[in-house]
């Protein structure tokens, strides 16, 4: 079995959380029993999470040489320009080397639902959306990558992984993949 679900904000990417306060965790959201998720997304971040109970399809889902690409809505402070852009696409160097090379670029803003609590808005610096999608799953990559060109990153929602992707499933839905 396969499900996409809508992470949202705030949500760890497991089912238990032993820190004081608790954390909102996956088991509040109604998913079948004995599934776990097929890679992670981060605490701060958004966005389509697989789960699977299927050990062999999750390896496959987040194995590097599988290179499964991953695209996420990325919204980041400043006004990205085409050296930003650019750079993305050559790839970037991390404190733990270089990244492939990315698709990046440019998107008006998405419709995507509020988060809860909201990027903090600052009158007088710009911000903008990209779309990435990068073939890698590095600890906190996207917003490394950003970050490493110029533009921090305020708001980061995964929309895809491979061909699965978020459509319209709301924060905290979920559906079973065909």
């Amino acid at each position: 079995m396969l499900i996409a679900f809508n992470k949202p904000y705030g949500v760890l990417c497991q089912f238990t959380d032993r820190s004081t306060p608790p954390r909102r965790t996956l088991a509040e959201f109604g998913l079948p029993p004995d599934v776990y998720a097929a890679g992670r997304l981060d605490h701060d971040s958004e966005g389509l999470l697989l789960l699977t109970d299927d050990g062999a399809l999750a390896h496959r889902l987040t194995d590097p040489r599988h290179k499964s690409p991953k695209t996420y809505f990325v919204q980041v402070e400043g006004e990205p320009h085409d050296d930003h852009i650019d750079a993305l696409r050559r790839g970037v160097t991390l404190n733990d080397g270089p990244t492939r090379p990315a698709k990046a670029r440019r998107i008006d803003d998405p419709a995507l639902w509020p988060r809860d609590p909201p990027v903090r808005f600052r009158k007088t610096v710009p911000d903008a959306w990209l779309e990435l999608t990068i073939s890698e799953g590095r600890n906190r990559q996207v917003r490394r990558m950003t970050a490493a060109v110029g533009l921090p990153t305020l708001r980061l929602v995964r929309v895809a992984i491979g061909a699965h992707r978020l459509d319209t499933l709301m924060p905290g839905e979920w559906r079973i993949c065909d």
